[in-house]
């Protein structure tokens, strides 16, 4: 009916230009507007109307306040937190409204609107709903969202820190997930609307669920590769800490975006950020924060070619990690200090280093601890001539990172493992660089695909491992 809309509007106003009509169209404020040539049967809004007044008032209110959340879709346990219903009662509700074509449900329990009805349904959410209800109702969603998804980080990262949340508000209730693997689909499903909703939260000046969003999908958002996506939620959530009373976060924060920026090849911003943050840590004496900064300083001095100053950056972290105790980053912090010896040429000692920092992930049952020493490990005996044994390193290395589901880290142990067949078995190499080729073409690392394109092209010439 949209189509056909504007196509007798094209018509009906020749003198009217196609871009002044399609400026139209994509401005939410005019777009039903623009679907209007005067007759009720050729108005989009009158037809709509007649579906929404034989609603009953719940089953309106319902239509409106899905109308206003922001993202592609919404799940049945986010739509019964935004309107503060019981989950059962929702779900009736919009089946209702799937009956008479006002939503869709376009997978098991997840729901969503046509982009045109997505507008009348949020236009009548204004004019019905008063705007204190819209902002509790929006509230409510926000805070669904930091709570099942720091619940769900837990879950997939159980070393990863907790944070100070907000209060739940009546009617606002977190969807249980019972394990890793029901987390990391709950990420899977949501991401596209957390972003939204961190988005819309910014927008509102919300300051602390922007920042706990932007914490709470750090580790998915990492370990799938949205590297991009990482990088706009830590923009948002470095901004939002400036307005929270709470030096440590604010320490958090530009450690994590100058991370973020270091890894999609922002280095002057990288080291800028980082340094800011260390600053910080060290005015407030927050030492762990020190320790933790550290760390990130030396990724983003190691991605500039300089070793020598990440492991300078990294021994500093190891020595605070072991004055406060803190044994899981301390462990990562032992294998940064082999992995970054290895990368000076000093195999021996970073050997000694990576074994001590492997057992004690063991010990600690740190599965992605472990996985990342066996990456230095694998280095290490690659670059000694133990070809077999680097390869069964990253073969291990990559179980590990396949059972965590960090698809990131799985294109990264590929590519270390392609160097290593390819001293031996180039076809086993072309595979194995082919499978890492996907995987960083999969989340956008335009950088990664192209090195590894040029390796492949470069196969059958002497390969000069990194």
């Amino acid at each position: 009916m949209a189509l056909s809309i504007v196509a007798s509007r094209a018509v009906l106003e020749p003198h009217v230009p196609p871009a002044e009509l399609a400026a139209e169209l994509r401005d939410t404020s005019s777009r039903l507007g623009a679907l209007d040539v005067g007759a009720p049967m050729a108005c989009l809004r009158t037809v709509l109307s007649w579906s929404y007044q034989a609603l009953t008032p719940e089953q309106a209110m319902v239509f409106g306040m899905v109308g206003l959340a922001p993202g592609p879709d919404i799940s049945v346990p986010a739509a019964a937190s935004l309107v503060g219903l019981p989950v059962a009662r929702v779900r009736t509700v919009l089946r209702a409204l799937e009956r008479v074509s006002l939503v869709e449900q376009h997978a098991a329990g997840r729901y969503r609107m046509h982009d045109l009805v997505q507008v009348y349904a949020a236009d009548q959410a204004r004019q019905d709903q008063p705007a204190g209800e819209r902002d509790l109702a929006l509230q409510r969603l926000v805070e669904f969202s930091t709570h099942t998804a720091h619940a769900a980080d837990r879950l997939i990262a159980r070393h990863h820190a907790s944070i100070e949340l907000g209060e739940l508000p009546d009617g606002c209730q977190p969807q249980p997930l019972a394990d890793a693997s029901e987390a990391m689909a709950w990420f899977n499903a949501e991401r596209a609307n957390l972003m939204a909703i961190q988005h819309m939260a910014v927008e509102k000046a919300w300051h602390a669920p922007v920042w706990q969003l932007a914490w709470t999908l750090t580790t998915f958002q990492l370990r799938q590769g949205h590297l991009h996506d990482n990088l706009t939620a830590w923009k948002a959530g470095a901004q939002a800490s400036k307005h929270l009373d709470d030096p440590h976060t604010r320490t958090r924060s530009y450690r994590h975006l100058g991370r973020a920026c270091a890894q999609l090849g922002q280095h002057d911003e990288a080291l800028a950020y980082l340094e800011e943050g260390l600053a910080g840590a060290e005015r407030d004496g927050d030492h762990l924060g020190q320790a933790h900064t550290h760390r990130a300083v030396a990724v983003a001095w190691e991605q500039q070619g300089d070793n020598q100053r990440a492991l300078e950056h990294v021994q500093q972290a190891l020595r605070l990690y072991e004055e406060l105790g803190v044994k899981v980053s301390g462990s990562h912090a032992l294998n940064e200090v082999g992995w970054y010896t290895a990368r000076l040429g000093n195999y021996e000692q970073a050997h000694q280093y990576c074994t001590q920092a492997l057992d004690r992930c063991r010990n600690g049952r740190d599965r992605s601890g472990e996985a990342r020493t066996l990456i230095s490990l694998g280095y290490i005996a690659h670059h000694t001539g133990q070809h077999d044994q680097a390869a069964e390193h990253y073969q291990q290395a990559l179980s590990h990172y396949r059972y965590l589901g960090d698809t990131s880290a799985q294109a990264d142990t590929l590519d270390h493992l392609g160097h290593t067949h390819a001293i031996h078995d180039k076809d086993q190499a072309r595979r194995t660089w082919q499978q890492a080729l996907e995987l960083y073409e999969a989340q956008h690392r335009e950088g990664d695909a192209l090195r590894v394109q040029q390796q492949l092209a470069t196969l059958n010439e002497p390969i000069e491992s990194p």
